[in-house]
């Protein structure tokens, strides 16, 4: 297979992806991509106009230890804790990054050139602190195309309003329910009204809402597959592109309704739907399944690299291929139902792994940071 940097992407699938309205975001980042010009050659050849972390992309990132010697032994010196070594090296990716990314984020008016940091996910059930962690991290990074991610867990949604009505930029994580992505699009046009009370200028404030993919399948496949039936067999693959195309349909809905105008007539910016978790599962579907049949305007997708070089390889970009299908995404879903699988107990299931996930790799991220203090001499807490 080629990969991007090899491949003359302006002629291909990544360039006919962004000419249908779909922004293509990096979902990884290291400092030996940022450091050997990796980076910036995806974005001036692969159609890459943006880039999301998450506790473990920084887990596989540091947890090697490449890239980050120099930066632990200082740290070491000084005798940080473990929580401070942590932040300093995951804000310094995301605002070396953010550099990187500059001159999109200049040229789409804010709108692309954009990276991703998360709160600390052992804050995801605390509005208070999740708050607190959001201005920090904006002001570590210090860089105007920074988005600060928060998951949309109950406390995280009074949280994103907080945030956004701040002023700051938020990419809401974790989206698994089309009620959940409903209560994420309300919180956020909370936020709006409430910087728009502030005097803030909501041209400046963007926000996507990661709705997760292909860990709907994978469930869902997984009890279909149980079940063994024909018609369960039958099924199986079409759950997580009829959730994310119902998603799009809501998404239409909200910012075309009443309380959007208002906003959007003071310049605000929609809140656009982000397609996470984009890498194939199960390797018997085609690679590029969750790109190839989630084109739609207004959109963003986050791929690892191994889909990025997939969809500039054979990726099969036809036109929109989400709005015409919401009829059929609502009797796929309820084929689904019919046979006994709960939507509501899958979608809550995939929030809660999703969070403790996340908890585990910031755990072994700070367990790998800890052992690198230590063995510079330094106790660290």
């Amino acid at each position: 297979m080629i990969t991007v940097t090899e491949a003359t992407a302006s002629a291909g699938a990544l360039k006919r992806l962004s000419d249908e309205g779909v922004s293509i975001w990096l979902d990884d980042l290291s400092r030996r991509r940022i450091e050997s010009g990796g980076l910036a050659g995806l974005v001036a050849t692969g159609n890459v106009v943006g880039v999301t972390t998450n506790p473990s992309i920084f887990q596989a990132a540091i947890g090697s230890g490449e890239g980050y010697e120099e930066q632990l032994a200082d740290l070491a010196v000084r005798g940080v804790t473990v929580d401070e070594a942590v932040r300093m090296m995951t804000t310094a990716d995301v605002r070396a990054a953010a550099d990187v990314l500059r001159p999109v984020y200049d040229a789409t008016g804010g709108r692309d050139g954009r990276v991703s940091i998360e709160v600390d996910p052992r804050l995801a059930h605390d509005t208070a602190a999740t708050v607190a962690e959001a201005r920090q991290l904006a002001w570590l990074v210090d860089r105007p195309n920074v988005m600060i991610k928060i998951p949309a867990t109950k406390a995280g949604l009074p949280a994103i309003t907080e945030v956004i009505g701040a002023g700051i930029s938020v990419n809401v994580t974790l989206i698994f329910s089309l009620e959940r992505y409903r209560e994420v699009m309300d919180a956020y046009i909370a936020g709006l009204e409430q910087a728009q009370a502030a005097g803030l200028d909501l041209s400046a404030i963007h926000s996507v809402a990661s709705f997760f993919v292909s860990r709907v399948d994978s469930e869902i496949d997984k009890r279909l597959t149980l079940l063994g039936t024909d018609e369960a067999l039958a099924l199986k693959g079409r759950a997580a592109l009829a959730n994310a195309r119902l998603a799009y349909e809501a998404y239409e809905q909200v910012f075309a309704g009443p309380r959007w105008q208002a906003l959007g007539g003071a310049r605000a910016n929609r809140q656009r739907p982000l397609w996470a978790s984009t890498g194939v599962k199960d390797p018997a579907y085609k690679d590029t399944l969750y790109v190839d049949e989630l084109v739609a305007p207004g959109t963003v997708n986050t791929m690892p690299e191994a889909t990025l070089n997939a969809v500039a390889d054979h990726g099969d970009v036809q036109g929109d291929t989400v709005t015409g299908g919401y009829a059929q995404a609502r009797a796929d879903l309820a084929a689904v139902e019919r046979l006994g699988i709960s939507y509501d107990e899958v979608v809550r299931q995939l929030e809660d792994e999703g969070v403790a996930k996340f908890e585990v790799a910031w755990q072994d991220l700070l367990d790998a940071v800890t052992k690198s203090l230590n063995s510079k001499g330094v106790d660290a807490e």
